[in-house]
């Protein structure tokens, strides 16, 4: 893999790391030996930086630039973000409908407290002084969703991240 520059990451169909280069794995190199490639990272991306320096970890990442997108969204050098699962919360969720439990035999008693909903007994639907509103049986409407998280992914494929250890030491431009 000639003409490369040292800190250069690719990508590469094998299941190793060509001689040069190492794979994007959060490995820990000692700075001793890749002195090029520490001046060009340093600790960006962990190590102590006195004996060791790592390399970046890409394994369930998608690479994005570095610098402000189109959204205002700030992304540094060597930040992670993402997560792999996530579970929605209600405020999360589009508008929808649950299915409503009901008896269709009629009513017993024109109290709806932790009561299901059933067929009138009469024309009234409450007892004379009941409160207006009073919580009725837990089940009486249905229960949609397991709250269990999902997959958060898009379409990928998983091939090998590398970095060049060895090659031309880029120049500042």
């Amino acid at each position: 893999m000639a003409d490369c520059y040292v800190g250069e990451i690719r990508m590469f169909a094998g299941t190793y790391a060509p001689e040069g280069w190492e794979m994007c794995n959060g490995q820990l190199l000692p700075i001793s030996g890749y002195e090029a490639l520490y001046t060009l990272i340093g600790v960006t991306y962990g190590g102590d930086g006195q004996t060791n320096f790592a390399l970046p970890d890409l394994r369930g990442r998608v690479p994005v630039s570095t610098g402000v997108s189109k959204q205002g969204i700030n992304y540094n050098l060597g930040q992670a973000g993402g997560t792999e699962t996530v579970t929605l919360t209600t405020a999360e969720m589009g508008a929808h409908t649950h299915s409503v439990n009901a008896n269709s035999a009629p009513g017993t008693d024109a109290n709806a407290e932790n009561r299901f909903w059933a067929a009138p007994i009469v024309t009234a639907y409450e007892k004379p002084g009941a409160a207006a509103l009073v919580a009725m049986k837990p089940n009486a409407i249905g229960v949609a969703g397991g709250n269990q998280p999902h997959e958060n992914m898009m379409p990928f494929m998983a091939l090998t991240f590398i970095i060049a250890t060895n090659g031309i030491f880029p120049s500042f431009n």
